[in-house]
């Protein structure tokens, strides 16, 4: 028997992608995710049955929303990290150090500094 779980349809060998369950009670179709395990009253849909999915009239179809599915990015999150960036990016303002002399730093090779970047003197000169 093959690992993947194939579309409950008749004629139907696509691999499944949904589990769909009925809700007698509530005259509710419940489309959501691929079930963990394969239940006795529940329905494993392909990609394509599930998209085709239609209740019988008076009942309700319910989608739920698949969870581990990678979801796209807001506005909000696109913002969000292009203020992160441009945070990082903006030079740090430095107080300077007491005791006078080098402001740079104890380091007297240090010639510049972005960041946790430095730049060094050369030993030679």
């Amino acid at each position: 028997m093959s690992p993947v779980r194939r579309c409950s349809r008749t004629a139907c060998g696509r691999p499944a992608v949904a589990t769909l369950t009925y809700v007698y009670a509530d005259s509710t179709a419940v489309l959501g995710p691929l079930a963990t395990y394969a239940e006795p009253h529940c329905y494993d849909l392909c990609a394509e049955h599930s998209e085709r999915l239609t209740a019988p009239r008076g009942w309700e179809v319910v989608r739920l929303a698949d969870s581990s599915a990678p979801s796209r990015p807001s506005g909000d999150d696109l913002e969000a990290l292009a203020n992160a960036v441009r945070e990082a990016a903006r030079p740090q303002d430095r107080a300077p150090r007491q005791g006078g002399g080098n402001a740079r730093g104890a380091d007297p090779m240090e010639v510049a500094r972005r960041g946790h970047l430095r730049v060094l003197r050369s030993p030679d000169s």
